[in-house]
């Protein structure tokens, strides 16, 4: 880490809305148990930037417990990182509203995921979805994080969190009390792509079950899955340059590389000139191995909600004691009475 002016804390999240599959497992759960034995970590579940679009409120609490579940099957300790729901620190809404008065209309109407989201909709879409990557920002800020485990997709909200930390010091003169949050480059596996198209990121949203491997699936469906999964009519590659055109197959490898802790260039080798009859049923088997055990911890977590809302309500008291002075510094740096 490089930001040295300000304690060095890593915040990340995940949206509780849809199942958590193989993409979150190595793009972003299995990088937490590895950070959380480097770093302060924050690991947020963010139920406020869910409501962005409705929720059934049932749904939302049970999915709630699901990312908590699998944040500590996949290895993440309460006792080391903060696991916590958004809604609970306050922290969160309060900074967003003041962030909202700093950043400005341009830099918002570029956020590019807004038009994706929305789509033909723009006008019916919520306010929420518009300035959902403002919240973001103050998600990072709210505890000073200097760092922020992020894929190429959110890229552009951390420039934002930058732009709006920046700004806010310069207006209210007061040189780096926010850091500028840089970004935690993940590796391999960072980016998972659909099992049905390998030009599109593997989604809780895609109508496809078949697109992804969900964490909840029996050893069996992995097996189905990758079975039917999407390649071409040739054979495995033997050298990286011949994947250019084959993003189905990279995806492929990608996947193994990441499960397996191998370079590319080992699974490629490994692998040169075999057909997917053979590729594909030891994919399949590298992942039950890995995933089984998640699986299993996560019904054990599951079956068990008091234990898991114990967990939520004592992580979001924790981050509360560490947003709180922050917040009060910023309220006597805006200059609201009584600060």
């Amino acid at each position: 880490m490089t930001n040295t002016t300000h304690t060095p804390r890593v915040f990340s999240g995940v949206q509780p809305s849809g199942a958590m599959h193989l993409g979150n497992y190595l793009g972003a759960l299995k990088k937490f148990a590895v950070l959380q034995h480097k770093h302060e970590c924050l690991y947020c579940i963010v139920d406020l930037h869910a409501i962005t679009v409705w929720q059934d409120p049932a749904v939302l609490k049970q999915q709630t417990r699901e990312i908590a579940a699998a944040y500590l099957a996949s290895g993440v300790d309460p006792k080391k990182a903060i696991i916590y729901p958004q809604s609970r620190v306050k922290a969160h809404t309060e900074l967003a509203w003041y962030f909202n008065c700093v950043a400005r209309t341009g830099w918002v109407n570029r956020m590019t995921q807004f038009k994706d989201k929305a789509g033909k909709n723009a006008e019916r879409a919520s306010v929420g979805l518009y300035t959902y990557p403002v919240l973001q920002a103050a998600d990072i800020l709210a505890f000073k994080a200097t760092h922020v485990p992020v894929g190429e997709d959110q890229k552009q909200h951390l420039e934002l969190s930058r732009d709006i930390a920046q700004k806010f010091n310069n207006d209210f003169n007061v040189p780096d009390f926010f850091p500028l949050p840089e970004a935690l480059t993940q590796g391999p596996g960072a980016r998972v792509m659909s099992l049905r198209d390998g030009t599109s990121k593997m989604s809780k949203s895609d109508p496809s079950d078949n697109s992804r491997i969900n964490l909840t699936d029996s050893a069996e469906m992995i097996v189905k899955k990758f079975k039917k999964a999407k390649t071409d009519m040739g054979v495995m590659p033997g050298h990286e340059e011949d994947l250019s055109q084959r993003p189905e197959v990279d995806n492929l490898i990608s996947i193994y590389s990441a499960l397996s802790e191998e370079s590319r260039e080992t699974v490629i080798g490994r692998f040169e000139g075999k057909g997917f009859g053979e590729f594909k049923p030891a994919l399949a088997d590298l992942a039950v191995d890995k995933l089984a055990p998640i699986t299993t911890l996560m019904s054990r977590y599951l079956a068990d909600s008091e234990e898991i809302d114990r967990i939520l309500l004592a992580g979001a008291d924790k981050a509360a004691q560490i947003a709180e002075p922050i917040i009060a510094d910023v309220r006597k740096t805006i200059g609201f009475l009584g600060t």
